[in-house]
């Protein structure tokens, strides 16, 4: 496999609490990988790392080769000039509208004449079937709209790397499938590296090549979709087919607990 991102022994503590416990996996090149687990398990601490957000207690993060942990802060906002950030609230800035949102970055960080960079905002807007939005403000969209626009400025510096946190979170099941697709387009026409961080089953299925799976800090699955149907691990069962962990007392103690017995 060629690895785009290689993660090894990551270790994350919040205070004294231990979040990722010696963590290491590979993220393949050109592929959609899913970063799957439940609630509290430490998938968006993950993807702050992976896109040099925070540094971790130990450990090292390679992106092409390039340890992005001991790198100094210029030497990461070269890095992450390649990647492109489609944040879990869409992150647009409300006193702009969609043109200038997406056209923030080529603003920023290139020399592009401004008619030049009016044509490319135009072309990435009609790539997440936005085309004719470029006035409207992000109150004006609705909530699928703005994640379009966000994935939009995420891919205005055409990154070689794309992440998404919870790209489905807040949108009904069929602008969330909608999304899925423009995913999977991006993917087989630009042959991105793709990463998303998500607990939809829905959306693991339909989008993703690979997955890491976390569990209380840790890695208990990383592999092609097909073996992590396939597993027999326990509490990957458990999640898969959307089962609770069974309680220690019966039903009669629970009722009579909730009674006030």
């Amino acid at each position: 496999m060629d690895k785009a991102i290689e993660v090894e022994n990551l270790v994350t503590h919040y205070g004294d609490r231990e979040i990722l416990k010696k963590i290491s996996f590979g993220i393949p090149r050109g592929k959609t990988t899913v970063i799957l687990g439940g609630s509290g398990c430490g998938k968006s601490t993950l993807l702050k790392h992976l896109i040099g957000l925070l540094k971790p207690t130990r450990g090292s993060i390679l992106i092409n080769g390039n340890d992005i942990t001991s790198m100094s802060e210029d030497d990461l906002n070269v890095v992450r000039k390649k990647m492109g950030v489609l944040f879990q609230g869409a992150a647009l800035l409300n006193s702009m509208t969609l043109a200038d949102n997406v056209a923030l970055p080529l603003r920023e960080h290139t020399r592009l004449e401004e008619s030049t960079i009016r044509i490319m905002v135009r072309m990435k807007l009609d790539l997440v079937g936005l085309s004719g939005f470029e006035g409207f403000y992000p109150s004006q969209l609705s909530g699928g709209m703005k994640k379009r626009a966000g994935l939009a400025r995420a891919m205005a510096l055409d990154p070689e790397f794309l992440f998404f946190d919870e790209p489905s979170a807040g949108l009904d099941p069929v602008t969330a499938a909608g999304l899925d697709e423009l995913i999977l387009r991006l993917r087989n026409v630009f042959k991105m590296t793709i990463t998303v961080v998500t607990h939809e089953l829905p959306s693991v299925f339909m989008i993703a090549d690979y997955v890491i799976m976390l569990d209380l800090g840790e890695v208990i699955f990383a592999g092609p979709l097909d073996e992590l149907r396939a597993s027999g691990n326990p509490r990957i069962k458990m999640f898969l087919e959307r089962r609770p962990e069974t309680a220690d007392y019966s039903p009669e103690d629970y009722f009579r607990f909730i009674a006030g017995d």
